[in-house]
């Protein structure tokens, strides 16, 4: 199942990528939203093999999911495959500079079930899949508000 979204954001290039990868902000995201978060690898900057495991409640049962960065082109393209209880995804940012203060950012994502709970979960989402598609256009559009909120702050 594949979802693609888009939004224009109003800051530079080099600011929405380093945003795009601040990955130990969104580790504290999820662990306010109560996912355990652990890096798997020792080095602590953001880059090609970077691996997390992170463990989640969804639908009555914790999930863990592993998370590897499979593509790191700065300032321009994110690649991050996914991995969790017979499901696979892909998780692709592309940024663009539309201008030198203008950032159109891309985000697609690919999942393929590989058992049978998997197929039918993702059956589930595909009858749904216009509900899906619209929270993910929602929290990217929630993403690119804060990244600009930021680059108006200074940050």
């Amino acid at each position: 199942m594949q979802l693609t979204t888009r939004e224009d954001i109003e800051a530079p290039l080099d600011f929405v990528f380093a945003q795009v990868t601040d990955f130990s902000g969104f580790e504290r995201q999820a662990l306010r939203r109560g996912a355990d978060v652990r890096r798997r690898d020792a080095n602590t900057k953001a880059g090609l093999g970077a691996t997390w495991d992170v463990t989640f409640p969804y639908r009555g049962k914790d999930r863990t999911m592993r998370a590897v960065i499979t593509e790191y082109e700065a300032p321009t393209n994110l690649m991050i495959k996914m991995e969790t209880g017979g499901l696979s995804g892909l998780l692709e940012v592309k940024l663009i500079a539309l201008s030198s203060h203008r950032t159109r950012m891309t985000v697609s994502t690919d999942a393929k079930a590989t058992g049978l709970s998997a197929r039918l979960l993702l059956q589930s989402f595909k009858l749904a899949k216009a509900k899906v598609d619209r929270r993910l256009k929602d929290r990217v559009a929630a993403l690119a508000q804060d990244i600009e909120d930021r680059h108006k702050r200074g940050r």
